[in-house]
């Protein structure tokens, strides 16, 4: 958005964070709230467009909601997985939510939420196969080869770097020619991994910083097999029809209270898109790598199932087919800030 022209008044998500670790970024948070507000009060706001983050977001979407400012929600709350009770907030803070994943539309629209599903903007720009042979000559010959994409945040790394390093040098003891790209989401992810391993990164594993441009779909696509942290990167590898597993560890008892919190069957995007499981997942997880290693192994070694999870994954990216997600959500964003109606049906003809 700075590149676009837009003026920053301040920057909460350069290393987001979840769950308890979240409180300590709480009252920087609530600072800059303040900093906005103060902003806006000077201000005619027309639209306010919080992205994500109910919990950082919708406290600000309220106070300037009550100054005369639309709100137009990018990216719907997974109320559907957890929360359901949340809604009368949803209703309360929105004008319009734009929703990323193909049933949350409905889903909302059934509890009295104004919502559009615009599309997502990962499975909705194309590949650059020139781009993307290019990165992959870059990487390392020799197999089966293994991307690890250990999550865009820095807790996420913290919690997954060593079990997934501990997946790859199972699955090296059993193919010594396997090799592995640690695709990071930032240089400071990386060093992060690095540092993680007591600076004793094995020969076969290269740990690089996938932010650059189009670094992250040549990684993807020189593996045969990615061990994905759930989140959206595992939407790159359905881009792609690229087979993976998708793991998130947790402790015990944060696994305990997830299945007792969780309503929905499946957590990982692709298999809550298909409504079935058609990605191993160990989410939330909190042993060790073994099992993991063992479900990665029975894949490598099944072209069958390799075929059919590639098949399942593009019947995924299919759905998003035709959309583009910033198109449509700029088309409801405009007609909100010239003050016209916003009904379900007129988004239907503004969105498509």
């Amino acid at each position: 958005m700075e590149l676009a022209g837009a003026t920053m008044l301040g920057r909460t998500a350069d290393d987001g964070v979840m769950g308890l670790a979240g409180i300590t970024k709480v009252n920087a948070v609530r600072k800059l709230h303040d900093e906005i507000v103060a902003w806006a009060s000077t201000r005619a706001v027309a639209v306010h467009v919080p992205v994500d983050s109910p919990s950082g977001n919708y406290p600000l979407a309220t106070r300037l909601k009550a100054k005369g400012a639309r709100v137009v929600n990018l990216v719907a709350p997974q109320l559907w997985a957890w929360a359901p009770w949340r809604i009368k907030k949803v209703r309360a803070v929105s004008d319009v939510l734009l929703c990323l994943l193909p049933f949350e539309e409905k889903w909302f629209r059934d509890r009295g939420v104004r919502a559009k599903y615009v599309g997502h903007p990962v499975l909705s720009r194309p590949l650059d196969l020139e781009k993307m042979a290019e990165m992959r000559s870059n990487l390392a010959p020799g197999g089966p080869r293994i991307v690890i994409l250990p999550g865009s945040r820095s807790g996420e790394v913290r919690r997954n770097a060593r079990l997934l390093a501990d997946v790859f040098s199972l699955i090296q003891g059993r193919h010594r020619a396997a090799r592995a790209v640690v695709a990071a989401s930032s240089e400071a992810n990386a060093k992060l991994f690095r540092d993680l391993m007591g600076g004793r990164v094995p020969p076969a594993m290269n740990v690089v910083n996938a932010a650059g441009d189009h670094a992250l779909e040549g990684a993807i696509e020189w593996s045969e097999l990615a061990l994905a942290v759930s989140g959206t990167v595992t939407l790159d590898c359905t881009r792609q029809a690229k087979p993976l597993i998708g793991v998130y560890r947790t402790s015990w008892i944060e696994k305990v209270l997830a299945k007792v919190v969780i309503r929905a069957p499946h957590l990982l995007l692709p298999n809550i898109i298909a409504g079935e499981e058609i990605v191993p997942e160990f989410v939330p997880y909190s042993g060790g790598a073994g099992p993991i290693a063992e479900t990665a192994l029975n894949l490598l070694g099944d072209g069958r199932q390799l075929a059919r999870m590639r098949d399942d994954l593009r019947k995924v990216a299919a759905t998003f087919e035709g959309r583009d997600p910033a198109r449509a959500a700029a088309a409801v964003i405009a007609r909100a800030a010239s003050g016209e109606g916003l009904s379900n049906a007129q988004l239907d003809q503004i969105a498509g």
